[in-house]
């Protein structure tokens, strides 16, 4: 069982309304999403594209909800931007953050994900040469530097298209990065659509471990991408991700590795669908119920 006094529970907006698909709840408000989430029983939230960019209007939004932001998405565009203008876009989103009152950033190397792109995301994953290890390292030590200046975690999301999708690769990125400063955003939804084994990543580092998705997979979905040569997005919108409670994924074993290393910080759901098909208020209280009964919290 979770700790109370340390562990804390959010949800994403994704499941209200998709960023990288903004047709997917496009019909649903950012009032709508946040109202939702603390009718729920969540006291914390990522951000979303419709949340205001002004920290003070979106804190008061917040406050008297009782939600307060955990993190949120920063797109790293070392392999495509360069170093100074990513670490100059890093800096202000920290500082956005940090004013929000968060403790995590997640970040993830999009210079040359194919996450977004229409080809089959089963065959055309980014593979990192030597030099682009380098320039990632770098940066992603830097960015924690920057982040414990503001009493911050900096941490990598391991994702679906990119370099950093895979438990090797995860082993390659916390061999070669500071491990006082780069964290690793733990992802259950998307080790376990990788075809890992998500529960013996989190044991090798969950005490390098400042953040934690908790998102189930629909096994058939995904296989049927795999056949049909899917997309990433495709495969959002077909269902292979949804909430804990649903799916083909055993939370159990998380809740009682983090346990056992007296885990300290957020865990959040986070499982993109389509709302049409899958109301985003009634799997929040879904997935609010099973973690209640499962993780005691």
């Amino acid at each position: 069982m979770l700790d109370s006094n340390k562990v804390k529970l959010a949800i994403a907006p994704i499941a209200w309304t998709n960023d990288d698909l903004p047709d997917l709840g496009a019909e649903n408000s950012f009032e709508q999403c946040i109202s939702e989430m603390a009718l729920s029983g969540f006291v914390g939230s990522e951000i979303g594209n419709k949340y205001p960019k002004d920290p003070d209007v979106l804190k008061h939004y917040l406050d008297v909800r009782g939600l307060q932001i955990c993190n949120a998405w920063f797109s790293s565009l070392l392999l495509s931007e360069g170093y100074e203008a990513t670490i100059e876009a890093f800096i202000k989103h920290r500082d956005f953050l940090h004013a929000l009152g968060a403790k995590v950033i997640g970040a993830s190397e999009q210079g040359n994900s194919i996450q977004g792109k229409s080809v089959s995301i089963f065959d055309n994953k980014p593979v990192y040469t030597d030099e682009q290890w380098e320039l990632i390292a770098k940066g992603f030590n830097e960015m924690g530097r920057l982040a414990r200046e503001k009493d911050m975690y900096f941490t990598v999301h391991h994702h679906m298209g990119t370099g950093v999708q895979t438990a090797a690769e995860i082993d390659k990125l916390m061999e070669i990065t500071d491990e006082n400063l780069v964290f690793l955003l733990f992802d259950t939804g998307h080790l376990s659509f990788a075809g890992e084994d998500a529960i013996a990543v989190l044991k090798k580092y969950v005490n390098r471990t400042k953040h934690v998705h908790l998102k189930s997979i629909r096994k058939d979905v995904i296989a049927q991408g795999k056949e049909k040569g899917y997309s990433f997005l495709d495969c959002v919108r077909a269902g292979s991700f949804t909430v804990p409670g649903d799916g083909d994924f055993d939370f159990k074993p998380v809740f009682d590795i983090l346990s056992d290393a007296n885990y300290e910080g957020w865990v959040v759901v986070e499982a993109e669908q389509d709302p049409a098909k899958a109301n985003p208020f009634e799997y929040a209280l879904k997935a609010r119920k099973y973690i209640k009964e499962t993780a005691g919290l």
